[in-house]
């Protein structure tokens, strides 16, 4: 038998990796953890803390249903590791209401029957939060094409809401919804 058949290739493996401490501040309270460096804040999130309002959709950062809030800006946590986010404020859906109340925007989901199956509905409230402040702080859009917004047209909150799908197609009870939480904000 020929050497290069009697030699076996050896298994690639990647090297071992020990979990590593972190501090990752979510809806106001501090979480100690150990995780290995490749965890995902998404998974960190649901299978270490049981964090379950952040859904798992599509796991490559394309449908939102993962959105939360870091620091106040919406990410899709399935594409950022845990140890990233080190000592950074988190906000995920079970932190947004106050005292037993829905926070603003998950009572005008609800008030717009803006769900039906309800799995995105958790990164659609987070990503509206983001969305209500990017306006409320002047952030241009596509549609704004670089002016300062001047109101919140049914356009520009598709544009800014274009990271989020809904399946069962609920979009317009979700544009209806952010557009009375804007209103009312004023």
């Amino acid at each position: 038998m020929p050497d290069d058949e009697q030699t076996q290739l050896a298994p690639m493996t990647a090297p071992y990796v020990p979990p590593q401490p972190l501090t990752l501040r979510i809806n106001g309270s501090d979480h100690h953890l150990q995780v290995e460096p490749r965890v995902s804040l998404l998974d960190a999130l649901r299978e270490t803390l049981h964090l379950t309002g952040t859904k798992k959709g599509c796991d490559r950062g394309q449908c939102g249903a993962c959105t939360v809030l870091v620091d106040g800006q919406r990410i899709n946590s399935c594409l950022t590791l845990a140890v990233m986010h080190d000592g950074r404020e988190i906000t995920t859906v079970e932190g947004l209401g106050q005292d037993g109340q829905p926070h603003p925007v998950q009572q005008a989901f609800m008030d717009h029957d803006s769900f039906q199956c309800g799995y995105c509905t958790p990164g659609q409230v987070c990503s509206t939060v983001a969305l209500l402040r990017e306006i409320a702080e002047g952030q241009a859009s596509a549609v704004t094409r670089g002016e300062r917004p001047q109101g919140l047209s049914d356009d520009e909150i598709r544009e800014r809401m274009s990271g989020n799908l809904c399946r069962c197609g609920a979009y317009q009870n979700i544009v209806a919804a952010i557009r009375s939480v804007a209103a009312a904000q004023g």
